[in-house]
């Protein structure tokens, strides 16, 4: 029998509350350092005895499929890149394969008596667990997180023990670059036997005003006694600025069950809401007490703040209608591979933010724990999504084999981990399933949503559909069972039946899970017009590896179907390059989203009688450059994408022309014509300019008056490498990463644009390369090099931490240039 008493600090518990307070227990330990590996299989490497001296030591979170190959004769490989890859094009041309994990650990008397557990955030995929020789289980989902309770075959304090990891990434499993191994933080867990349960505090706020919040708490314990407990329940919430607003203490009691749920109440007065513009987050301290002992205690980060759906107001937080600008984000950090560093995870959710995002769709599983803490902290909106596949295969090896068996539990995973996130919004259960209309998966989605709502009811739930493009001929009313199961609809690339949909069925709440580029003011239009359109999520926000240049322009002569062949591996669709830069279609959407009045591009010379084809997920050859060297005297194309009236162009002070600027998009008359061939009409102008060097200017005007201006200049030669530090100092001890942004600049410092040149680093300090890339989507080169080729007058250089503090100095060269230098400092 479970039961609170909820007590009232008085004088009563004085002397108990001000003992109580000053007291810590930390349960959740980095578990991250001095592993060691070997990419290969190796006989019998579960056991205690085997001998790995050989093998390499690493530091978590480690990907080895973005570490080099190493040669094969017969076999065309560069770096990571393998001709044998399993994925080919779809994964990025990158090779998978079997490797193990081994960690040696040694615990002390203090943790006599305890439950000890290991927590993986996250492993790719298929993996295999042994403690001192004794197999704890598989997990085969790689993208969900998973504990083993390790008690009962540790071996006494003092004694060596020896965890075993063996990771099998094989066949054809994904869609993308998915990464191997332990790719995700490891955590070491230490409790008493009665303790909180992992994952076991879910936070609610059902009643929210502007003087007085109500937080529900829902605590479930783990009793490992077998016995009932009589205990004390501490409870303290912080605010945003650390101070303790709420404090009281509920005397519990336990049965002898695992299943203990307990459920109190606090209030907090004059609540500051989490929104996107204000990331506000609150701190619940909960401590456990037998007597005067503490025998638990757990932190968790927990926003208040309201939301709500309907099609007559759409998506209502915190009372106020937000438009969702978002972005389909696929979970790996570009050149650093699928490897989730805190430092990385922050930098892609702070580039998304930065460049007018408020939300992203986890594509298409759920992503780190620390990715959606950086969408917590930053203020981004989530659609945490949990699967890619149902029971139709997409690749023979991928999530269907474990389907049936598994997806109660991965599904468990995602919402029991994730609930408390304030920054996630909708649950999605699956992307562009197969059996999405049949009756299979109108049965399996049905269980899935109320898998979800058994353990969240605060959120809906949604699934990404697309047309039938896998069964053709079959009509898209036959999706309608499907979204009738949903609580919020999800379009892939289908804003056509927006309007349409709605007349048929006005309850319905429509969101574009996925969008291509080009069709940005087609989406938008429509979620600025209809409440019932609450967003559109574009594919992609940020380049990523894998589904090779699926963004890629070519020529009419030379055009691919779909994915371009080896040396293409990365996407190259995004709005922001894999690197964390703008590109194109980025500017283009700063306009439709109006954060910018007035852009200015300049489509690259297409050889005389050719003509450009741009794939359904890219973009037209055009640069906000205006270096084109080769080019004096012939034509080029400048688009201009503004919002205003019209636009007035000069070169070098000469008028060039004035254009009215078209604001609605005439999609209609697009109809007809091949998405490869249209060209974009709302929002834009263009205009023929016979190209020199020198400054070329867009002038906004209304209602006659110039209003904004935005020029492009020439830049002279490469002059010197400029290397800029994106922080001034970075965590020694944690792994972390620097960041150290590279351009190519002429001799006034001005970006050279069309600058592609070798530049090699020198790097003082203790650390050393993780990454080196420049986002050029078919240079395939080794990522841990100290050299590598600019591409459009940029490249990236990432450097980990060794855990000691120190200064660290990068010089970067290029032959015939002035060199660089930048500073940080690991402390």
């Amino acid at each position: 029998m479970k039961s609170v008493t909820y007590s009232i600090i008085a004088l009563l518990f004085l002397s108990f509350s001000c003992t109580v307070k000053d007291q810590n227990l930390k349960r959740e330990f980095q578990f991250n350092n001095d592993w060691k590996f070997i990419r290969a299989d190796a006989d019998n490497a579960q056991s205690v005895d085997f001998d790995d001296s050989n093998w390499r030591t690493l530091d978590l979170p480690h990907d080895y499929s973005i570490e080099d190959v190493p040669a094969k004769d017969g076999v065309n490989q560069i770096g990571p890149f393998s001709e044998e890859s399993a994925g080919g094009g779809a994964t990025g041309h990158v090779v998978g394969g079997t490797a193990w994990y081994r960690k040696h650990f040694t615990l002390d008397k203090t943790h006599e008596g305890k439950i000890i557990k290991v927590l993986f955030d996250g492993v790719y995929m298929n993996a295999d667990i042994w403690l001192n020789g004794n197999h704890l289980g598989n997990h085969p989902y790689g993208y969900t997180a998973f504990a083993y309770d390790l008690t009962d075959f540790l071996n006494p304090a003092g004694e060596e023990n020896v965890l075993a990891v063996q990771v099998k990434n094989e066949g054809k499993n994904s869609r993308w670059y998915s990464g191997s191994g332990i790719y995700r933080n490891v955590s070491l867990l230490k409790t008493n036997p009665v303790h909180i349960d992992l994952w076991g505090v879910y936070i609610t706020t059902p009643e929210v005003e502007s003087t007085k919040a109500k937080v529900l708490l829902e605590t479930r314990f783990a009793n490992g006694t077998k016995l009932g407990k009589s205990l004390t329940l501490s409870t303290q919430i912080l605010n945003p600025a650390g101070e303790v607003i709420a404090d009281s203490e509920a005397l519990i009691e336990l049965d002898a069950a695992n299943n203990n749920v307990i459920h109190t109440e606090e209030e907090v007065f004059n609540p500051e809401l989490w929104s996107p513009e204000n990331p506000a987050l609150y701190t619940l301290v909960l401590r456990v007490f037998d007597g005067k002992q503490l025998i638990d205690q757990t932190e968790e980060k927990f926003g208040i703040r309201t939301i709500e759906f309907s099609p007559e107001k759409g998506f209502v937080l915190n009372g106020q209608s937000v438009l969702l600008k978002g972005g389909c984000l696929h979970h790996d950090n570009g050149i650093l591979g699928s490897a989730t560093f805190k430092r990385a995870e922050y930098r892609r959710v702070k580039t998304m933010k930065d460049n007018g995002f408020n939300a992203i769709r986890t594509s298409h599983n759920p992503p780190s724990k620390s990715f959606l803490d950086a969408c917590d902290e930053l203020g981004m909106l989530v659609m945490d999504e949990s699967f890619d596949q149902w029971q139709k295969p997409k690749n023979p090896e991928d999530y269907n084999l474990y389907f049936d068996e598994w997806w109660e539990k991965d599904l468990e995973s995602m919402v029991l981990r994730d609930r408390n996130h304030p920054s996630i919004i909708i649950w999605s259960i699956g992307n562009e399933i197969g059996e999405r209309a049949d009756s299979s998966g109108l049965e399996i989605a049905k269980n899935l949503r109320n898998k979800v709502l058994s353990m969240d009811k605060t959120r809906p739930v949604t699934q990404a559909i697309c047309h039938f493009w896998d069964q053709p001929g079959r009509p898209w009313d036959d999706t309608a069972p499907a979204f009738d199961i949903l609580d919020i609809h999800g379009y892939n690339y289908q804003w056509k039946n927006y309007e349409p949909d709605h007349q048929k069925d006005s309850k319905r709440i429509i969101v574009g899970t996925e969008s291509f580029p080009k069709e940005a003011f087609d989406n938008w239009q429509l979620v600025e017009k209809y409440p019932y359109v609450i967003g559109d999520f574009v594919w992609t926000g940020m380049d990523y590896l894998g589904e090779s240049g699926i963004g890629h322009t070519a020529l009419d002569n030379e055009a691919p179907a779909f994915m371009p062949p080896w040396p293409w591996f990365n996407a190259y669709c995004g709005d922001v390059s894999i690197l964390g830069y703008k590109k194109p279609q980025m500017f283009y959407r700063d306009v439709v989203w109006r954060n910018s009045e007035l852009e200015i591009m300049v489509h690259a010379p297409v050889a005389e009688g050719r003509k450009e084809v741009i794939s359904m997920w890219g973009w037209p050859e055009e640069w906000k450059s205006w270096n084109w060297e080769g080019n004096e005297g012939l034509p080029l194309q400048v688009s201009v994408y503004s919002r205003c009236d019209k636009v007035r162009l000069e070169l070098n002070g000469n008028l060039i022309g004035e254009q009215e600027i078209g604001q609605e998009n005439p999609a209609v008359q697009q109809m007809d014509i091949p998405m490869q061939e249209r060209k974009i009409t709302a929002l834009a102008t263009y205009f023929t300019v016979p190209y020199h060097p020198g400054e070329l200017v867009a002038i906004g005007i209304e209602d006659g008056e110039e209003v904004l201006r935005q020029s492009l200049k020439t830049a002279g030669k490469p002059a010197a490498v400029k290397i800029t530090a994106e922080c001034e100092t970075f965590e020694a001890a944690e792994n972390d990463l620097a960041y150290f942004n590279v351009e190519i600049v002429d001799e006034e410092g001005l970006l050279v644009p069309d600058a592609e040149l070798p530049v090699e680093f020198e790097i003082q300090g203790d650390c050393y390369v993780q990454a080196v890339g420049n986002g050029n989507p078919k240079d395939m080169k080794s990522f841990q090099q100290t050299k590598v080729n600019t591409f459009r007058g940029k490249c990236l250089l990432i450097v980990r931490s060794n855990k000691r503090a120190n200064e660290i100095v990068v010089l970067a060269k290029s032959e015939g240039l002035t060199s660089g230098t930048a500073k940080v400092l690991a402390q």
